[in-house]
């Protein structure tokens, strides 16, 4: 017990790195969690801009990650805000990352299995690539409704029929 709360304490100082990659992170998750890369927000309110917010209410992460799409239906931005483990906070950054500059389609192909192999993720931390391809699935679902609101509510009343 007094090795795991020097261990959490080490992670609580500068340069805990070295303390995250003691418990057995891989130094990929280490660099995501030390500069994560384009946490923020963007104006959930304007058309071109999906949000997905997701969580896994085991473990206690919560994702929320936007994407900014522009007219030729590119995505020229993305952010992200995540409350959770490091691998969480590495998922997150690592799928905005790799949906700049994709189209929706391509990216909604990323998986969760391509997001854990690249941070080389544990299977007890699969949860966590697992949250970052439903917050992209998420937020593309919010962004392809803004551009038709009509359509839910047509598909709503075609399966009440």
């Amino acid at each position: 017990m007094a090795a795991l709360r020097a261990a959490g304490a080490a992670l609580l100082r500068p340069g805990r790195g070295e303390a995250v990659a003691r418990l057995g992170y891989h130094k990929k998750v280490v660099d995501h969690y030390e500069n994560p890369r384009n946490v923020g927000s963007l104006d959930r309110n304007a058309k071109n801009v999906g949000t997905g917010l997701v969580g896994a209410p085991a473990c206690g992460d919560v994702m929320k990650l936007q994407v900014e799409v522009d007219e030729n239906g590119r995505i020229v931005d993305a952010r992200f805000k995540t409350f959770g483990c490091g691998s969480a906070i590495a998922s997150s950054s690592l799928a905005t990352e790799w949906v700049k500059g994709k189209t929706v389609d391509e990216a909604l192909k990323i998986k969760n299995t391509d997001i854990a192999k690249e941070l080389c993720l544990p299977p007890v931390k699969l949860h966590c690539s697992m949250l970052a391809e439903d917050a992209i699935k998420a937020a593309l679902a919010d962004y392809k409704l803004k551009q038709d609101p009509n359509k839910e509510e047509s598909e709503k009343k075609a399966n009440n029929a």
